[in-house]
């Protein structure tokens, strides 16, 4: 089965992913350019409804409330096309952005960081009630994540070193422990991206100049590949009535003669295979 074009604002960095469920929408960025946009599968209309600083990327909060994270360490909320800061800034990140964020079973936000050629990337986790707290440190590029269906692990890519790890998760406190490989890209194969985990438990990882989404079965061994007409591939992740239908982000950095002719654009592919909704952060905003 062949992916489909859905829309291609030609993005640079297209990222993020996400399906609304009270709306009936998806919702993706491109990265540096600040530009959030909105594809409604019932009509086939697509729009960009925002653009601004870099969104690193984005949750959806309990009442349907976009959270973005942004460059700076900034987090915003994103509430009837306008955007109202909620942090101002890490003062370590300031001169970076966020990369890759998740929101986990009680609405916490786990957040990473891009690195700058002074200081690696890191990754936080941002609790309902506004608490940052630093996880890692020393992280190349600070990447996509997922839950295991048991909420007892925790997915999480370092694009820099190939690798994707899994970390026990603590539901009821939000603390990862005991790092260890779940899987390794080979040398020449391109970078762990995006990712998401689906119904059955297996995790769907995009792959960045590699040209594919790659899906491991939970002992970490490859089972599927699916080519794009883009060489990064960045982000996945399930959305439509039934969670069937996979939206794929693509980046087009150095121009379509050498990224392909879909970089930068969004696609869909419908395997059978079924999704689950990703969580809601439930940060408590200030009013």
């Amino acid at each position: 089965m062949q992916p489909e074009l859905i829309a291609d604002y030609n993005c640079t960095v297209g990222e993020g992913p996400l399906w609304h469920s009270d709306e009936k929408c998806l919702y993706w960025v491109d990265i540096p350019n600040g530009r959030l946009f909105r594809y409604d599968p019932a009509t086939g209309h697509h729009e960009q409804c925002h653009e601004g600083r870099p969104i690193g990327g984005f949750t959806i909060q309990e009442n349907g409330d976009l959270l973005c994270f942004m460059d700076k360490g900034t987090v915003g909320l994103w509430h009837k096309g306008k955007m109202e800061i909620v942090i101002e800034e890490i003062p370590a990140e300031s001169n970076t952005r966020f990369n890759d964020v998740i929101a986990d079973p009680a609405g916490r936000v786990f957040c990473g960081t891009m690195a700058t050629p002074e200081r690696a990337a890191h990754l936080y986790r941002l609790d309902p009630d506004g608490t940052l707290t630093e996880l890692l440190g020393g992280i190349g590029v600070s990447n996509g994540m997922g839950f295991t269906p048991d909420r007892k692990g925790l997915y999480y890519t370092d694009t820099r070193p190939h690798e994707i790890y899994l970390f026990d998760y603590d539901e009821h406190t939000g603390v990862i422990s005991h790092q260890r490989i779940f899987a390794k890209v080979p040398d020449g194969e391109g970078g762990p991206d995006g990712m998401t985990v689906d119904a059955e438990g297996y995790v769907w990882s995009a792959r960045w100049d590699g040209g594919c989404l790659v899906r491991y079965a939970p002992d970490g061994t490859e089972v599927q590949r699916v080519r794009f007409p883009a060489r990064k591939v960045s982000c996945v992740t399930f959305g439509g009535e039934d969670y069937t239908d996979m939206y794929i982000t693509t980046a087009n950095i150095n121009g379509k003669e050498i990224e392909g002719p879909g970089a930068g654009a969004l696609f869909r592919i419908n395997l059978g295979i079924q999704g689950v909704p990703e969580f809601r952060s439930k940060l408590k905003v200030k009013s």
